[in-house]
């Protein structure tokens, strides 16, 4: 016997997760989701198969809404449909899970230590082009993670042992019918039929085998037709389009069995869809299929338009395609978004490809994209650092579309490192470190070829400066990232070669920031009149070509690091009180989080714990805003000591084990910094001096079920005076590991990473 599955309430207490809210009702399909739900109970993957557009992916995100309670760790959404290869689909999942990881380890190690310990529904959606990749990476975390469960949901079974797959079918048809009803006031408000509409609508869902998509983009047609007038035009469609000549130009293979009839079914009405949209819209259907995930208007009207679609007539002819479902309305943190669903875009992408137009549409979607990540890197030193932030993360998956494109094309690797490059400040500034080292490393890979297009082109007069600085550009960056990741070796190497590129070809530009990062260098590993020296010198050769943003008003924190370090308190806190000027006056926030770190470092050496902890607590909900994990362990390690201050060890040692979770994901003890390492260890002493070993190992191991989420809430919205003796844990988020064993020693220990985002 099937059992039901409750509806979802909005009474749940809030559980980890990133699944979407439902925008439209989700109707019928109880038999399926009660028969997912019993083969999650048995079975560690399920895999939901199905032909295009018959709900697969809207079938799984509702059953895992109503799961979730089950998952102490959470349910989380992994879209794959964007992914055009499968060397990102890692990335992808750790992107998915929240997941932000600076160390130099692989993707899939750092997605294999998270989820170890985790009971954790991971779902993921639109893999049927990544099928290889994705079987490979499901049966590894699988193995490796006992407490996880993967829900599948493609074209085709993964393949995998143990795997349970559930083939869905096509609505039944009265479901289909209560579909079609739903879409349909929402396209015609209080739409109604008498009895021979009725059974207009049964026998158009019957045309339609039920198939949801297909439903949905037949109740956009009532705006301007009857049921009856759609089923008619439908019929005459089906004898006129089952020849398959929209299928054939969309890709789509001839049908033979019960399977490929709905998929017939499926491309007839998506083709009648198309046949009735007018030449604009069939041809701007066609053009936004370049896009990969979301896109908003202004980008669709620079890709998209020309003299045969003008720009201010985009506007409505993409109303119409949103009227006709054809393009889905998404609002976002970055505003609002429009999509296609993937067996959309295929239909659309086919017509391009016949068109003979593709290569120009993914060329200026490539341009579009470096211009924006040009204007976002300006105004990343501007007060709209967060809109920034949060506008890339929406582009990401478009943004990987124009760097496979840059990559791959023969001439375009410069602009490829130019792109790689100009997004420093989200792989630095917003915990994207790794996914940002693996298109670094992958541009500088091109240099050969390019420098035999570079030599190729030098009557182009400008040719050679300009790909020089491209290079020069992602050297510098490489090497920044390399310094995070505790990579000296390779940080060494890059900066090292943009240097000297720099000087043969008298960048200014890339020598400074080259000059810069090696002086970073020298502070994570304790060198600091080397650091002094070359920050010095990298500030002054800034100031020469008048360069002011992020990074140089980094590098004079990262100077008043080795200062302070040094001794020279004063001077330290001068510099950073002119960065905090210069930040207030920008309304740069993200490199005025570090200047705060060093004045709430120079407050507690002063025994100023209130001041300390005012600056170091603004420094936190700063960086845990952008995501920075470096930032953030380090305010969170200064606050412990500030805690201790205050007389309350037992809270400082929580705090110690919550950084302790949080280092592994930003570097291992690397450089094993005195400097950067001290603040950790004077609170260790004195902590385990005030509890006794037993207990400061005890909080420790508190202090570790902490996520970061949890712990940037525990300091930012708690109130040291109502917390009881000794660590009282507030409600979990149930993403922290497994305790550490019974052991006096500390759960983690940071490192000198503490420096590395100084720079």
């Amino acid at each position: 016997m099937r059992r039901s599955l409750p509806r979802p309430s909005s009474a749940r207490l809030r559980v980890p997760g990133n699944l979407p809210a439902e925008l439209t009702r989700f109707i019928g399909r109880d038999g399926e989701l009660a028969a997912l739900a019993g083969h999650l109970d048995s079975a560690r993957l399920v895999t939901l198969t199905g032909v295009g557009g018959v709900g697969k992916s809207r079938l799984a995100r509702h059953a895992a809404t109503i799961l979730q309670d089950r998952f102490c760790d959470g349910v989380w959404l992994a879209e794959l449909a964007p992914l055009r290869h499968g060397h990102l689909l890692d990335h992808a999942v750790a992107e998915a899970l929240g997941l932000a990881d600076h160390t130099g380890r692989p993707p899939r190690a750092a997605l294999r230590d998270h989820l170890a310990g985790r009971d954790l529904l991971l779902v993921l959606d639109g893999y049927e082009h990544l099928v290889d990749d994705c079987a490979d990476l499901a049966a590894d975390l699988l193995r490796r993670a006992p407490g996880l469960r993967v829900l599948a949901a493609g074209r085709r079974p993964l393949g995998l042992p143990g795997e349970q797959n559930l083939p869905l079918p096509p609505m039944d048809g009265p479901d289909a019918a209560d579909l079609f009803h739903d879409r349909a006031a929402a396209v015609v408000p209080g739409f109604t039929t008498d009895a021979s509409g009725e059974a207009a609508v049964a026998e158009l869902c019957r045309r339609l085998d039920g198939i949801p998509l297909a439903l949905e983009l037949a109740a956009g047609r009532l705006r301007a037709l009857s049921v009856e007038q759609v089923l008619a035009r439908l019929d005459d469609r089906f004898r006129l389009l089952t020849g398959g000549y929209p299928g054939t130009r969309a890709g789509l293979s001839p049908p033979r069995g019960a399977a490929e009839c709905r998929h017939r079914t499926l491309r007839t009405a998506i083709g009648w869809s198309h046949e009735l949209c007018t030449p604009a819209e069939r041809l701007l259907w066609a053009r936004l299929s370049v896009f990969a995930g979301q896109f908003d208007l202004d980008a669709a009207e620079y890709v998209c338009s020309g003299p045969d679609l003008p720009a201010d007539e985009l506007v409505d002819v993409l109303g119409e395609l949103v009227a006709q479902s054809v393009v889905v309305r998404e609002e976002t943190p970055a505003g609002v978004r429009h999509r296609m669903l993937d067996t959309v875009r295929e239909y659309g992408a086919g017509w391009l490809d016949a068109a003979g137009d593709a290569e120009r549409l993914r060329r200026r979607h490539r341009d579009w994209y470096v211009g924006l990540a040009t204007w976002c890197e300006l105004d990343w030193f501007s007060p709209r650092q967060a809109e920034v932030a949060a506008r890339i993360e929406c582009e990401l998956p478009n943004l990987r579309v124009a760097l496979e494109y840059s990559l791959d094309s023969t001439g375009d690797a410069h602009l490829g490192q130019y792109l790689a490059g100009t997004l420093w400040f989200y792989w630095v500034g917003c915990g994207r470190l790794s996914e940002g080292r693996h298109w670094l490393d992958r541009s500088l890979e091109l240099e050969g070829d390019h420098d035999d297009a570079r030599l190729k082109a030098l009557w182009v007069a400008g040719y050679v400066a300009v790909l020089q600085g491209d290079v020069a550009k992602a050297l510098w960056v490489a090497g920044y990232v390399a310094v995070l990741q505790g990579d000296v070796v390779g940080a060494t190497i890059a900066l090292q070669e943009c240097r000297e590129g720099a000087e043969r070809t008298d960048n200014a530009t890339a020598a400074a920031y080259a000059l810069h990062r090696t002086g970073c260098l020298a502070l994570v590993r304790d060198d600091m009149p080397r650091a002094e020296r070359l920050l010095r010198d990298a500030l002054g050769r800034y100031r020469e070509i008048g360069e002011l943003n992020s990074n140089v008003l980094m590098g004079q924190v990262e100077l008043a690091m080795a200062v302070a370090f040094q001794g020279d308190l004063g001077q330290a806190v001068r510099l950073c009180e002119d960065v905090r000027q210069v930040c207030d006056d920008h309304g740069e926030r993200w490199t005025l989080a570090y200047a705060l770190y060093v004045l709430g470092y120079a407050a507690w050496s002063r025994d100023d714990a209130a001041r300390a902890r005012a600056l170091l607590t603004e420094c936190l909900a700063i960086d845990h805003a952008f995501h920075d994990l470096l930032g953030a362990v380090l305010a969170i390690e200064l606050l412990a000591l500030v805690t201790l201050g205050e007389g309350d060890p037992a809270e400082a040692a929580l705090l110690q084990g919550a950084a302790g979770r949080i280092w592994p994901s930003v570097g291992l003890p690397l450089f094993g910094s005195h400097h950067f390492n001290q603040p950790h260890r004077l609170c260790e002493e004195r902590a385990r001096e005030a509890l006794g070993a037993e207990r400061y190992g005890h909080c420790l191991r508190e202090g570790a079920l902490l996520d970061l989420d949890a712990t940037a809430a525990r300091i930012l919205g708690g109130d040291a005076s109502s917390r009881p003796d000794g660590p009282v844990l507030g409600p979990r988020s149930g993403t922290g590991p497994e305790p550490p064993p019974e052991t006096d020693e500390p759960a983690a220990s940071p490192s000198a990473n503490g420096g590395e985002t100084a720079g």
